[in-house]
C-alpha cells in the first residue's frame, strides 16, 4: 500500500494541521490544479476510449460505467447525465458500482474488496462482445474494479482503464489504458481529491466527445436533450430558434410537431416537413449538419 505514489506522502502534508486557513486551502487548490494538469497527458486515451464507446453506442450496443468509492462515484455521476444531456438511453450505459445503491448512502470499504459481487454486477450489467465498460480506480488496484475487467475481457468487451498510478494492475488488463499520473494527495491516501478530480474531469471530456461522434452536440448545442422540465423545455426551443434561424414561436411550433425532440425540429423550424426531417436525419446517421445543408441545397 504504501509504495503506491497515491498513498505517498505529499510536499505540504507535514504540517498541514498547523497552519493558518487561507494557506491550507491555497495549497490544496493548488494541489487540485497539479492534479487535473496531468489529464493533458492521457488526451490520446481518453480520445481512444471515447471513440470506443461512440461506436458501441451507435451501433445500438453499451457503454458501461465501473468503479468502487470516490472512483465508483466519478463514474456515476458521469453515467447518470448522459441520458438528460445527450438522450442516450439508461439501458445503454450500465452502471456497476461496488454495492449498489445501497454504497451511496452509507459507503462501506469491503464491498470493493468482494469479486462474487463484482462477478454478479457484470452478469447483471448485460454487457456483452462489442460493447464497452470503462473502468475507474484511483490506485488501479481495486479488487472489484479488476475483476469487472478481467471478466470484460474474457467476454469480448473493450475496457478502457482509468487509473492514477502507472503501471497497475487496471492498466495492464486495460485494451485501453487511461493514465493520469495524480501523485499523493495532500491528505495522504485521500483519493477522493486530486485523483477523483483528474478522473471527473476527463470523464467530463469522453462524454462530450462521445456526444459529439453520435451527432448529439452541434455548435455546441445539446441537440439531443432530453426536455423533461420547464428549463429543459424553453433550452430545446432556443437550440431550435438559433440552429434553424427561426423565431422563438416557430421554434416552438416545431418542437410540438416533433414531439419535443430537437433535432427534427431543427429541420422542421427550417422548412422541411416533419417526415422529410426524419428522412433526412436517418440519411445523414443523426447528425444535424449534413441534414440541414441538404436543406439548403
Amino acid at each position: 500500500m504504501a509504495e503506491r505514489a497515491t498513498e505517498a506522502r505529499h510536499m505540504h502534508s507535514d504540517g498541514l494541521h498547523a497552519r493558518g486557513a487561507s494557506v491550507v486551502l491555497g495549497q490544496l487548490l493548488d494541489a487540485q490544479l497539479t492534479a487535473l494538469a496531468q489529464v493533458r497527458g492521457a488526451l490520446a486515451a481518453i480520445e481512444a476510449a471515447a471513440d470506443a464507446g461512440a461506436a458501441a453506442l451507435g451501433r445500438g450496443g453499451k457503454m458501461g460505467y465501473c468503479g468502487a468509492g470516490s472512483s465508483g462515484l466519478m463514474a456515476l455521476a458521469d453515467c447518470l447525465e448522459l441520458a438528460g444531456t445527450f438522450g442516450i438511453p439508461p439501458a445503454q450505459t450500465p452502471m456497476l458500482f461496488a454495492g449498489g445503491a445501497g454504497a451511496l448512502l452509507h459507503m462501506t470499504g469491503g464491498v470493493e474488496d468482494d469479486p462474487a459481487l463484482a462477478a454478479a454486477d457484470f452478469r447483471a450489467s448485460g454487457l456483452a462482445a462489442g460493447d464497452v465498460v470503462l473502468c475507474l480506480s484511483a490506485s488501479g488496484t481495486t479488487p472489484y474494479t479488476l475483476e469487472v475487467a478481467r471478466l470484460a475481457r474474457a467476454a469480448g468487451v473493450t475496457v478502457a482503464g482509468f487509473a492514477n498510478v502507472p503501471a497497475s494492475p487496471l492498466l495492464a488488463l486495460s485494451d485501453i489504458a487511461v493514465c493520469i499520473e495524480t501523485g499523493p494527495e495532500v491528505v495522504n491516501g485521500s483519493t477522493r481529491m486530486g485523483a477523483a478530480t483528474a478522473q471527473k474531469v476527463a470523464l467530463n471530456m469522453l462524454s462530450v466527445l462521445v456526444g459529439i461522434r453520435l451527432g448529439h452536440v452541434h455548435d455546441g448545442y445539446m441537440v439531443n436533450v432530453v426536455a423533461d422540465n420547464a428549463k429543459l423545455t424553453d433550452r430545446a426551443a432556443r437550440i431550435v430558434s438559433a440552429l434553424s434561424g427561426a423565431g422563438m414561436d416557430a421554434a416552438r411550433a416545431a418542437l410540438s410537431h416533433s414531439g419535443g425532440a430537437v433535432k427534427p425540429a431543427v429541420l422542421i423550424a427550417a422548412g422541411a416537413a416533419p417526415e422529410a426531417a426524419r428522412a433526412a436525419l436517418d440519411a445523414s446517421g443523426g447528425h444535424i449538419g449534413p441534414a440541414l445543408a441538404g436543406l439548403e441545397r
